[in-house]
């Protein structure tokens, strides 16, 4: 239940379980749902009811806390138009354009508040917000396929380019379709060395569960040849750990 403020109990839970998740340095998922990351585009689309995310403390945690400014942008965003709704969501803006990781955020809540959160200043930092979401995500993708083509022609190491390839994933928010194919052509791929598939699989458990399951899928029915057998024997090793794991601890 919501109070007079704008504030719920339910509302604080979930915003300190994006905290908790932050620290952890999870992925924020969709409400209700275990298998789709919460991307930039989605918090943007107001036509979609993200239930307790729509409150403005768990979008306050996101535009001040997310580690990627499209994810901290497009929580300020849609935390904008509820601003000028009372004095305390007044103040948690403003708390939240002074503390933010991310100069964008700072900007764009700072616009709006000083035009008295009119609908016009939302919109604006709204279509700003939208331009840099797509220019960011696009910056990224060059990036992973500019690294891939350092990697074959020995320019930068296996190691290098696993890190790069986790840190810019995720600061692109790649949906998880995307980064299942993206994974699984490395990992099938004859032309990429078997280092690089070892590492990829070393930071199998930092991959989202969905995209977990769709790789695991994918490479135990590729097609059987000497690259194919070595990740499948890697993947049953690692499951096989996974499992003891969890017997172990219970």
């Amino acid at each position: 239940m919501v109070d007079y403020r704008g504030i719920s109990q339910e509302g604080i839970k979930v915003a300190l379980g994006i905290k908790k998740n932050y620290r952890a340095r999870q992925p924020i998922l969709m409400p209700g749902r275990d298998d789709r990351i919460l991307v930039p585009e989605t918090l943007m689309n107001h036509q979609i009811d993200l239930l307790k995310f729509e409150e403005p403390l768990p979008l306050a945690v996101m535009a001040a806390r997310d580690p990627e400014a499209p994810m901290a942008l497009a929580a300020a965003a849609r935390l904008s138009p509820q601003g000028g709704k009372t004095r305390l969501l007044e103040g948690i803006t403003e708390i939240v354009s002074d503390q933010s990781r991310h100069e964008s955020v700072k900007m764009c809540l700072r616009y709006v508040q000083e035009r008295a959160f009119e609908p016009s200043a939302v919109a604006e930092i709204r279509r700003h917000a939208a331009k840099f979401i797509i220019h960011t995500r696009q910056q990224y993708t060059v990036a992973l396929r500019d690294n891939l083509k350092n990697l074959l022609q020995g320019k930068i190491t296996s190691s290098h380019f696993v890190q790069e390839f986790f840190e810019l994933t995720e600061a692109g928010n790649l949906r998880n379709d995307i980064r299942k194919k993206l994974v699984l052509s490395l990992l099938l791929s004859h032309t990429v060395r078997p280092s690089v598939k070892f590492l990829m699989l070393e930071n199998f458990d930092y991959m989202p569960r969905a995209v977990q399951g769709a790789i695991i899928t994918g490479i135990l029915h590729a097609e059987p040849n000497r690259h194919t057998e070595l990740i499948k024997d890697e993947l049953r090793y690692l499951i096989m750990n996974r499992r003891q794991e969890k017997v172990e601890i219970h």
